[in-house]
């Protein structure tokens, strides 16, 4: 068994639940704009000469970069279900740091809880 730096308390599925509760509204009244980004994540997304999962690493970084914790859960739970390797998370995460600085020391922490939580269901 892997050892876990955080205790998985169900944070980042609870993030992911209330962020999905408050778009609700603002989908129903600009549904053209939601479209219209869900149809740009998917061909961003897509396997080229990345995979997906290389590009949900990359999604991750800039969301800690962005301290965004919506982004974090999103492409954590994302990179988990990839099949992204927890050291690959860290290891993405230590160049997140080095680019970010001193916040990076803060969010990177909460990309690997996130990624934890969402690998262990």
């Amino acid at each position: 068994m892997m050892q876990r730096s955080y205790t998985l308390d169900g944070h980042n599925h609870e993030v992911s639940r209330t962020l999905a509760g408050q778009a609700r509204e603002l989908r129903r009244l600009i549904p053209e704009v939601y479209d219209r980004f869900s149809q740009l994540s998917a061909a961003s997304m897509a396997d080229g000469v990345l995979d997906s999962a290389t590009k949900e690493l990359i999604a991750l970084a800039i969301a800690v970069n962005s301290q965004c914790d919506g982004c974090i859960s999103a492409h954590a739970r994302k990179a988990a279900r990839a099949g992204v390797d927890r050291q690959a998370v860290a290891e993405m995460l230590g160049v997140t740091i080095m680019m970010g600085g001193g916040p990076g020391t803060v969010y990177a922490p909460r990309a690997l809880a996130a990624f934890d939580e969402f690998s262990a269901t």
